[in-house]
Parts: structure tokens; C-alpha cells; sequence
């Protein structure tokens, strides 16, 4: 009364790959089959054309038939062609590919584990449950925020600014200068290239993230942290996730608080003045080189 549902026989991810790369592998072939049938009849039609319909009779450079040349251009262009299909595809194929993926990872690993080396370990690693301010500013006596933040927090949008303010980004070159600066995998790629005279490190999951020379690359902001154990006031730069991790262990803030409110797909922590105390403020006014009015404010944890 009832039909029984067939079972479909199942493949899997192997074994599909293994068919496509067959597949792939007998089309390589067919098209060189093919070169080389045209080859051959096209070989056979110059020497006619020349030898017995006269074409280019007279045309010898080095006293020699122009159709060799043209046969052994062509002769060039297969060899080629079939280089690629045997010897190309034997020596650089996916598992080749693989093998460098693999290598530069493994690269990349062992940097991150000989810079871990060369810089002690703190004995008391910071967990989320810790409430200790104490012993939460001694994982770096001078971890600090920079960040520039709207009235209602927005500090970004589609990995952009949203404002333009001259003396902001002057104020954050003049402090994260010489420095490390520790941001997330976003706002390294918000760059056109790295900054100069600072040492990024960059905090992603991705294990084969590829990034230039110079650049430091880590899983985790606590790794970020004892990278930087060395320098006496390393600078957290963003983005959300990564100022929301770094507010619980930061000593101090330096805010830029533009006195608008935007509409943002990131915002920076709401600051709690219970935590946190205000220690300087300066203000400006909306000018030509800024086009909002905002503060200069630092805070220090008490």
C-alpha cells in the first residue's frame, strides 16, 4: 500500500573529490588529444600549402621554409601544453598545495611559540571570573584603551569611521608611536597597510591567516598581552569584541568622545565610573580639519 523510499547511495566528501579530480584529469587530456590531432593536420596543411599550392614559395628566411617555423612555434606550444597536464600537474597539484598551506601554518606557529619563549609567563593568567583589580592590572601595569567613541558609544560602521577628526588621528599617532598595537583580525584589514613604526599584533581564529612581515599573528588576546609584556604601555586598539575582552584587565582609557551620536554597526563599552576615574578632559571645538566637536578624556582604573 505504501512505497518504501529508496535509499540513495551516499558519496562522500572523498570520494566526490576523488571523481571531480578524474573528471578534471580526463578533460586535461581530451583537450591535449585534441591539440595534438590539430597539430598534426595543421603541420600536413602548411607543407601542402607551401610545397604543392606555392604559398610564401619564395619567403625563406635562413634559407629555410617558413612553414618549419611555423611548425616549430607550434611544436613549442604543445610541449608546453602537455608539460602542464603530466609534469606541472604531478609536481603542484592539490596535495602540493596542501603541503605549502600546511608549512607556512606550521611557520606561523612556531613563530608565535619562540616569542612565547622569549618572554616570561605570568604566573597568575587571567580568567573572566577574576574581580581583583589588582590582580587583574598585573597581567601589564600599562595596558591601554585608544579609542575614538561617538555619545551614544558608535565607533563604527561597515569596518569604517564614520567622522573625520585631524587632531584624533595626529593624538593616536602621537601615543601609539613606537609602541605595540593590538587589534582585531577586522581592524588590521580596515588598514591599507600596517602603520609605521608600531608593532602589530593581530588577534584571529583563523590558523592560516596570512599577514606581512613584521606582523604578529595570535589566537587570543591574553597571547597578544605576553607578546607585549616587554613594552611598557601597549595599546588596545579595537575593534568591539576585542575592546569588550580588554576593559576588564585595561589600567587606563584614552577616549576621543565626539559629541554626536551616530547611527554604527560597533560600539565601545559603556564605561563604568565606578571602575573607572576620570583623570584629564580637554575639549575642541568643531573646526575646519575637525567637523565635530569633541574631548580629549583619560581615564584610569581605581
Amino acid at each position: 500500500m505504501f512505497r518504501t523510499k529508496k535509499n540513495n547511495p551516499q558519496i562522500d566528501k572523498e570520494q566526490l573529490e576523488l571523481i571531480k579530480n578524474a573528471q578534471k584529469r580526463i578533460k586535461q587530456k581530451k583537450r591535449l588529444y585534441i591539440h595534438f590531432v590539430i597539430f598534426l593536420i595543421g603541420s600536413v596543411f602548411f607543407i601542402l600549402l607551401n610545397l604543392v599550392l606555392g604559398f610564401g614559395k619564395d619567403f625563406k628566411p635562413f634559407h629555410t621554409n617558413w612553414f618549419v617555423y611555423a611548425i616549430l612555434s607550434w611544436l613549442f606550444l604543445l610541449l608546453y601544453h602537455t608539460f602542464n597536464v603530466f609534469i606541472t600537474h604531478y609536481f603542484m597539484g592539490k596535495e602540493w598545495e596542501q603541503k605549502q598551506l600546511e608549512k607556512l601554518v606550521a611557520k606561523q606557529k612556531q613563530r608565535i611559540e619562540e616569542l612565547k619563549k622569549a618572554i616570561p609567563v605570568t604566573n597568575q593568567p587571567y580568567t573572566p571570573s577574576e574581580t581583583d583589580a589588582k590582580k587583574k592590572t598585573n597581567i601589564t601595569s600599562c595596558l591601554t584603551i585608544i579609542v575614538a567613541a561617538a555619545e551614544n558609544n558608535a565607533i563604527g560602521k561597515n569596518n569604517q569611521l564614520i567622522w573625520h577628526l585631524s587632531d584624533d588621528l595626529k593624538r593616536f599617532k602621537t601615543l601609539t608611536n613606537g609602541h605595540h598595537i593590538i587589534m582585531g583580525r577586522k581592524t588590521f584589514e580596515s588598514f591599507p597597510k600596517p602603520l609605521p613604526n608600531r608593532t602589530h599584533i593581530v588577534i584571529t581564529r583563523q590558523l592560516d591567516y596570512q599577514v606581512p612581515d613584521g606582523v604578529i599573528v595570535v589566537n587570543t588576546l591574553q597571547d597578544a598581552i605576553e607578546i607585549s609584556k616587554q613594552d611598557s604601555q601597549p595599546f588596545i586598539i579595537g575593534g568591539g569584541e576585542i575592546y569588550n575582552q580588554a576593559m576588564e584587565i585595561a589600567s587606563i582609557i584614552e577616549i576621543t568622545r565626539v559629541h554626536e551620536s551616530f547611527e554604527a554597526d560597533t560600539f565601545f563599552p559603556k564605561i563604568d565610573t565606578s571602575i573607572w576615574r576620570e583623570i584629564s578632559n580637554t575639549f575642541h571645538e568643531k573646526d575646519d580639519k575637525n567637523e565635530f566637536a569633541f574631548s580629549f578624556i583619560t581615564y584610569k582604573r581605581k
